[in-house]
């Protein structure tokens, strides 16, 4: 008799339907790995991307806070007409229309800032001279800069007129330091001498100018004036080819003054548009289309607007609007940032890679063991099904037949409820093939293993040789796993980290189980030896049972050692980089507070002790040229600072700089150090290897004064931890890598000349908690350096370093990855305690049967998952801190602290004794969990077991 096809395939579906109910909580198991994966998949990039969109905007506002990223730049040609002219509004006016041609996108996200502005550099001051004593010639640039306005204000006379009255001069502002030094006021004339355009000009051009105003400078937190400084005050430096002292000074003009300057034969000033970066939430994306377009922008530009050639001087002439013009040129600053942060940002990948490679090899150890247990309890029926003459492909399709819609189903969960949760308009962005990947891993996990436990066993005769095979593939296997740790820790040393590399740490993890579990049942025989001589049974039998078990908790040993090892490896990782924030944002600032200006000036009498409660260290920057006195070899360029040793021991007592320095330079001079007398200083060790036992001296000229011989004698060499000083952080960032360095007492600072590519740095230190907040800290600040001192906190700083995306984004990555590894780390070993609790079961059913009582049976349990307990303790914990160990060249952390050097590594103790409590205690609730269930048992469930 047949039997219709439709009733073999509804008994396939009531069989499918009545195994399913039966491994239901398994089957949730899976679905939740399978969720939680494709969630991860689809939610995890766009967060970590809108952290890296969030680091970038950062990095771009803080650069374009100091100075422009791009601008774009051009002389107008005013002798290309009968009469020279330029119209000088129309063409501002012109140029801001110039972005258009970077394409849609890009102008998007690259607006002008301002009208523009333009530059005359370094006119000659024919009249009036200036007042003071050693100055032979004054060179003066006007700027036209309306973003200056917002940062002054008028002490006398008002700003410089926009649209000069007709038949009146072009007018000029000048600051409150500059009028003094050029002896004027409002009202005042100056004649200005232009340099002559060659071929065209026999004689310099000249213009007379009206001082309209004298103003002061308004002092904000944006650093303005930091970035103009002579603007704010003049410098002077020596003539190149002659004795005397340059006068350098700025003023301020209207919008019409080049077209007047031009009427009287001036040639064209440099025209500037600043263009500002505008990168919204999809920053990275953003600024990577945008340095696409400008690195053609200025060709294009030329291409476009530049067809012909100057008449007098044959170079390329460009027309802007109405305007001809020469070249245009683009300075892009901004792509050099973006290359930065991008190394910056792999870094940070490297780094998170660790973190999210480790949680999939938890997870997959999860599912592993789900199914092991799923197995288990189907062990008798796929047993009974094969011995009815099932095949191992029918029971593998039946056995996916039920796990595969599961998992299938809860992957799209988990991928629509990532995306919903998933913050948009990010660079970061949903990974399809990932998620794919990884539940097409869970769901392929199902059939290979049910392969496994369902394949043909084999024969009899093959069974000693089955033996041997199977030692020979262990050690084959162990050999290949260290061998493959060995060489994934070697590639990462040498070129770093990536998504691939990044799978090293769970590599070691494996090996270091692997050796642990070759190890510990070795002790746990010398423990048993101890235990059979003692009194009791209990402690024989608990070590007995642990033996036994020993190689079958291997995949529970893995997942609490790479568990608990990605733990201690991420807070190791966090305690450093919080650690190395704080040593950065010391770096930066020296100490409570550093102020910096461009050039070596000498605070006003009484100002560096005018605040009370605030102590204050006065460090100079000057770059020489040394001669060594033993060969007679030039040393070029040398950064020769003088320092207090005194103002820096109370500013920092603990500092090993601060300690050195006292002891080489402390002894005060009896009286001001002679030019010919010996100046004892300390050297870098670059300085010293270039001479090792003599002096140097050093002939130096300040402001047209006779010429003076230092003569400076090495009386000690930093070590590289002085170096390292947060006393010498802000110097040491004015003075180029690689320059040798050499530091000498305050007293000869007299002697040094003034530069203008030197720099004087302040540190503050606030004795109370009024003098140490910032706004005193600043105002103490600008009152000894000035308006143009770029001032900064140690507290600002560090508050805006931990608040960088990057830094963010990984504490983010490790503290979520941690969590869901535990999480999920926690239901392996709990499934795993359940697939071998039946054998310790059975193990306390026989001795129950002898007469062992309950507390006995309790004791019993906590031994055999004790030596587990602490296996994995001990692995994961020295997984944890070998693993950063192994790959200290890798772990770059500089990037993100901020510091000199490269952080010392911090272990997060705490933390590590936390998990390894959390491990201890999962093991005792195990332990209480199957003592309270084996009372429970009657008699004939004890005997059934047994």
């Amino acid at each position: 008799m047949t039997r219709p096809s439709g009733t073999g395939a509804a008994m396939t579906l009531r069989l499918i339907r009545k195994e399913a109910r039966g491994d239901l909580p398994l089957l949730v198991c899976l679905a939740a790995l399978a969720l939680i994966l494709a969630g991860l998949c689809a939610w995890a990039p766009a967060v970590a991307g809108r952290q890296e969109d969030r680091a970038l905007r950062q990095r771009v506002a803080a650069a374009q806070s100091q100075v422009p990223l791009v601008t774009l730049s051009t002389v107008p040609e005013v002798f290309d007409t009968e009469s020279p002219s330029v119209a000088m509004a129309t063409l501002l006016s012109d140029g801001r229309g110039l972005d258009d041609r970077l394409g849609g996108s890009a102008a998007r996200h690259l607006t002008f800032a301002g009208s523009g502005g333009y530059d005359y550099n370094k006119a000659s001051l024919a009249s009036p001279l200036p007042p003071g004593r050693g100055i032979t010639s004054t060179k003066l640039s006007l700027s036209h800069l309306p973003s200056a306005q917002a940062h002054l204000r008028y002490a006398s006379g008002h700003a410089p007129a926009d649209r000069t009255p007709p038949g009146t001069a072009p007018q000029i502002g000048l600051s409150q330091t500059t009028a003094q030094a050029l002896g004027v006021r409002d009202g005042s004339r100056l004649t200005l001498e232009f340099d002559p355009v060659p071929g065209m000009q026999q004689a310099p051009p000249r213009a007379v100018l009206v001082v309209s105003g004298v103003f002061s400078e308004v002092t904000g937190t944006d650093d303005f004036w930091s970035g103009q400084p002579t603007l704010a005050q003049p410098s002077r430096y020596p003539e190149q080819r002659s004795a005397g002292t340059v006068l350098a000074a700025r003023g301020l003009v209207g919008t019409d003054a080049a077209d007047l300057l031009a009427h009287a034969g001036v040639p064209g000033p440099l025209v500037t548009w600043q263009l500002r970066a505008d990168l919204r939430q999809a920053a990275l994306d953003e600024a990577r289309a945008l340095t696409g377009s400008l690195s053609h922008f200025g060709a294009d530009l030329n291409a476009d607007l530049c067809q012909g050639a100057d008449v007098y001087t044959g170079d390329v002439s460009c027309r802007v609007g109405s305007q001809a013009t020469g070249p245009l040129v683009v300075t892009d600053s901004l792509t050099p940032l973006l290359d930065t942060f991008t190394a910056q940002d792999r870094q940070a990948r490297g780094l998170a890679a660790f973190a999210v490679d480790s949680l999939a090899a938890v997870a997959l150890a999860t599912t592993a063991v789900a199914v092991r247990l799923l197995l288990r309890r189907r062990r008798r029926h796929l047993r009974l099904q094969r011995a009815r003459g099932a095949s191992t492909v029918r029971l593998v399709l039946l056995r996916s037949a039920m796990a595969w819609p599961v998992v299938l189903v809860a992957a799209q969960l988990g991928w629509a409820g990532g995306l919903h949760l998933a913050p948009t308009g990010t660079s970061g962005s949903p990974q399809p093939l990932v998620a794919v990947l990884a539940a097409a891993t869970v769901a392929l996990t199902v059939p290979l293993m049910t392969w496994l436990a369902v394949r043909e066993p084999a024969r009899p005769g093959r069974l000693r040789r089955s033996r041997r095979t199977l030692v020979g593939r262990r050690v084959v296997l162990e050999a290949t796993v260290l061998l493959a740790a060995v060489a994934g820790v070697a590639a990462l040393r040498s070129q770093g980290p990536d998504w691939i590399l990044g799978t090293v740490p769970a590599v070691v993890a494996l090996a270091v189980v692997l050796l642990a579990l070759r190890i510990y049942p070795l002790l746990l025989r010398l423990l048993l030896r101890r235990a059979r001589r003692g009194r009791g049974a209990v402690g024989f039998i608990g070590a007995a049972r642990a033996a036994h078990d020993a190689p079958a908790t291997g995949l529970a040993l893995f997942v609490l050692v790479l568990t608990l090892g990605t733990a201690v490896f991420g807070g190791l990782v966090q305690r450093t980089i919080d650690d190395g924030l704080a040593a950065g944002a010391a770096w930066s600032t020296g100490a409570d507070a550093g102020a910096t200006t461009a050039e070596t000036t000498t605070p006003a009498p009484g100002a560096l002790t005018g605040t009370t409660g605030i102590r204050t260290a006065l460090q100079q920057l000057h770059t020489l040229d040394l001669v060594g006195q033993s060969d007679g070899a030039v040393i070029s360029p040398v950064a020769v600072i003088t320092v207090d040793p005194r103002q820096l021991a109370a500013i920092a007592p603990a500092s090993p700089l601060a300690g050195a320095l006292l002891s080489a330079l402390g002894t005060p001079p009896p009286a001001p150090a002679a030019a010919d007398a010996p100046l004892p200083s300390v050297i870098s060790p670059g300085l010293r290897a270039r001479e090792h036992t003599g002096g140097f001296t050093s002939t130096v000229q300040d402001r047209g004064g006779p010429l003076v011989h230092l003569t400076l004698k090495p009386v000690g060499t930093l070590t590289a931890a002085e170096l390292r000083d947060p006393l010498l952080g802000p110097v040491t960032a004015r003075i180029p890598a690689g320059t040798p360095i050499l530091i000498t007492a305050a007293a000869a600072e007299h002697l040094m000349p003034r530069q203008s590519a030197g720099s004087t740095v302040l540190l503050l230190r606030g004795e109370g908690p009024a003098t140490s907040r910032a706004a005193a800290l600043r105002s103490a600040a600008a009152r000894a350096l000035g308006p143009l001192a770029q001032v900064r906190t140690r507290s600002q700083t560090l508050s805006a370093l931990r608040e960088d995306g990057l830094t963010r984004g990984i504490d983010t990555v490790y503290a979520v990855c941690s969590l869901l590894a535990a999480l999920s780390g926690l239901l392996a070993v709990a499934l795993e305690l359940v697939l071998t609790s039946h054998e310790r079961s059975r193990t306390t059913s026989f001795l129950r049967t002898l007469g062992l009582g309950g507390t006995e049976a309790g004791a019993v349990h906590f031994l055999q998952l004790l030596p587990l307990a602490g296996a994995a303790a001990v692995g994961g914990t020295l997984l944890g801190l070998l693993e950063p160990r192994l790959m200290a060249g890798t772990l770059n952390l500089r990037q993100f602290t901020g510091g000199p050097a490269q952080p010392a590594l911090r272990t997060d103790y705490g933390l590590t004794l936390a998990l390894v409590i959390g491990v201890v205690l999962l093991v005792l609730a195990a332990a209480a969990t199957e003592t309270v269930l084996a009372r429970r048992r009657r008699l004939g469930a004890v005997l059934r077991l047994g």
